[in-house]
């Protein structure tokens, strides 16, 4: 676009060949997507709307009530774990963005995916442009996902993904990275946002006219946003955030944006040699002395999604040579251990001023919510006198600054799924509405003094 002066001249714009923002002069970094180099003269343009309305009889409009909706249902990608937080499977046309850090396992997943769909009869494009073609067929005879209808391509240049799209006619299409993918038209290096924004619309235009769905792998950035052009998550239809510490086994997929189901569902993974495995029941993981008397350790139940899982807190106390104590936590937020250990000083005359604390989750667990506050509190407790809580005994509950015991939400949830893994027992703030399922027992305080004396009572 070209600005005019006062004396009718018209100057021309300058335009970032990244992201396409505009400026009325010259400037070496963009200040939209802050990339140096990339603002270049964008020349002069027709002043007023450049569109006009066009006969609309190829697909007129109809009564919303005579629309089928056979072809927008979702059709399962025949892993169970993947499909929960799809919400089915994939619908015909839909767009999946599957994001996450490297070596979390996101080509693992989408190969057996892809393995899946191709056992089941469907035609399934695997386009890699990160790894040669050799490189990914040996990591899907590591994973047995070898089938005739199974096809895989290396490639680079979007014009070439578009060209193996309508040679092979596939029914589901996997492309392995966005990022990696560059068009001619554009100018630009692989990755870059205008690259980014026109690889993606061309493959939704493709997905939208084939009714074709498509999975997009995305790379995230360091604070594990999705890399590229924020318009990236608005173009597809859904979004998935693939979590795990690549040094633990669990792996876990959630839905930041879902067009056609749930964004509050997780999908839970264990990654082995042999590939990835779907968990329905994955609690498993997060315990290690379930009936073992171990001092420094308490079980709590946390919700991901919408399930329950029993998870244990680690907690370790020694005497500190230091003059500013160690406080080291992994899985838990290090302002929240900061806040217990002040509750303890404060309300329970704990003796922690001089001593290194150290606590953790199992299984490399990432705990955010506030109901893990008084199973923390117990485990620093339990460690501080090397004493072990009874067998059995699980704790829920949000700690308050001056010492007292909130509800949490879904806690009627928790209770059974702790009660349906063998817990006896349960210390749970004060409430009278709150019944205990079949064969466990309720232990109620109202203060962080009264769970600690229910706790060894």
């Amino acid at each position: 676009m070209a600005t005019a002066t006062k004396t009718g001249k018209v100057r021309p714009a300058f335009r970032c060949t990244e992201c396409g923002w505009t400026t009325a002069k010259w400037v070496g970094r963009c200040g939209e997507c802050q990339e140096w180099g990339t603002v270049s003269e964008a020349g002069t343009a027709p002043t007023g709307p450049k569109t006009s309305a066009s006969n609309p009889s190829a697909n007129p409009a109809r009564p919303i009530a005579d629309i089928s909706v056979d072809s927008a249902r979702a059709v399962p990608t025949g892993i169970s774990e993947f499909d929960r937080v799809l919400g089915g499977g994939l619908v015909p046309g839909a767009v999946v963005l599957l994001a996450g850090e490297p070596g979390v396992g996101k080509s693992t997943l989408l190969l057996d995916v892809a393995a899946t769909a191709a056992r089941n009869g469907r035609r399934v494009l695997y386009i890699t442009g990160e790894e040669s073609a050799g490189q990914e067929r040996l990591r899907a005879e590591r994973i047995h996902a070898l089938d005739g209808n199974l096809l895989l391509a290396a490639e680079t240049d979007l014009g070439l993904v578009l060209g193996q799209v309508e040679a092979t006619n596939p029914d589901l299409l996997i492309v392995d990275s966005v990022q990696t993918i560059a068009s001619a038209e554009v100018e630009g290096s692989p990755g870059g946002v205008g690259q980014v924004r026109e690889v993606a619309a061309s493959l939704i235009k493709c997905a939208k006219d084939r009714n074709l769905p498509v999975v997009l792998v995305g790379h995230v950035t360091k604070d594990g946003s999705v890399a590229g052009p924020r318009t990236l998550e608005h173009l597809v239809d859904v979004v998935c955030q693939f979590e795990g510490d690549r040094h633990s086994r669990l792996r876990m997929v959630r839905a930041a944006k879902n067009r056609f189901g749930p964004t509050d569902e997780v999908g839970c993974f264990e990654l082995t040699e042999d590939g990835i495995v779907g968990l329905s029941d994955p609690s498993g993981l997060f315990l290690s002395h379930i009936n073992m008397l171990v001092p420094g350790t308490c079980v709590t139940v946390t919700i991901e999604g919408r399930r329950p899982l029993a998870l244990e807190v680690q907690a370790l106390v020694v005497p500190s040579p230091l003059a500013n104590p160690r406080r080291t936590t992994s899985g838990i937020d290090n302002s929240r251990l900061a806040m217990i250990l002040a509750v303890a000083h404060r309300h329970l005359g704990a003796k922690l001023m001089e001593t290194d604390v150290y606590v953790s989750t199992i299984g490399g667990a990432k705990i955010t919510e506030p109901a893990v506050d008084l199973a923390l509190l117990l485990a620093i407790i339990s460690a501080l006198e090397d004493k072990a809580l009874p067998v059995g005994t699980i704790a829920l509950g949000e700690v308050g600054l001056a010492g007292e015991l909130r509800s949490v939400t879904g806690i009627a949830q928790r209770l059974q799924e702790a009660a349906r893994l063998g817990f006896k027992r349960a210390i749970v703030p004060a409430n009278a509405t709150l019944k205990a399922p079949a064969g466990m027992k309720l232990l109620q305080a109202q203060t962080v003094y009264e769970a600690v004396a229910a706790a060894h009572s």
